[in-house]
């Protein structure tokens, strides 16, 4: 069996913070997007309808932590100490790793979440058993798509009613998967 992946509780890049969540980030995360449609449009939950909601998560991404399954990221601006954007994860799988991430729509278009997939892409393949970086999006989400090739991962092919996006559909629809792997 592969050694469990140990990720760091922070990641700094150019721009961006990369931290362990905490409780106390559910009323930033839950005024700044949780409660967007737009923005939980393409993502497997509804947006938010209130607070407790969204504490809820967090400890949940807290438990994660705990027993090495899932790790998840409060993205902050390093201008803008203590302004979370969104959030990142990491989903270690074996020798593999998969990724899900959201972002405030007011910090669409700026390349912040490139950047932060692409520090966790780089990290994930430097640990000694990961040779896989993987993430998906639905094929109609083309700004989800640019973002993982800016990140450097490559479009693999087209998973058919791969997912269930209850904000689109109720029925599993068709997702691009991207990847970036070390040879």
């Amino acid at each position: 069996m592969p050694d469990v992946l140990h990720a760091p509780v922070r990641l700094s890049t150019v721009r961006l913070l990369l931290r362990k969540p905490k409780l106390s980030d559910a009323s930033p995360l839950f005024r700044e997007y949780a409660t967007d449609p737009e923005v939980v449009r393409y993502l497997s939950w509804q947006a938010h309808r209130c607070e407790q909601e969204t504490t809820d998560f967090l400890r949940q991404c807290l438990e994660t932590w705990i027993d090495g399954t899932n790790y998840s990221y409060v993205i902050e601006l390093l201008e803008e100490p203590d302004r979370l954007i969104g959030m990142i994860d990491i989903r270690p799988r074996g020798q593999r790793v998969e990724y899900g991430y959201v972002l405030s729509r007011e910090c669409w278009g700026r390349g912040y979440m490139s950047e932060a997939l692409s520090s966790l892409v780089d990290w994930s393949l430097a640990q000694p058993n990961v040779w896989r970086a993987s993430a998906y999006c639905d094929c109609e989400n083309l700004a989800s798509a640019r973002v993982m090739e800016k990140a450097g991962m490559r479009f693999e092919g087209t998973l058919r009613r791969y997912m269930v996006f209850p904000n689109v559909s109720r029925e599993p629809r068709d997702c691009r998967m991207y990847a970036k792997v070390r040879t």
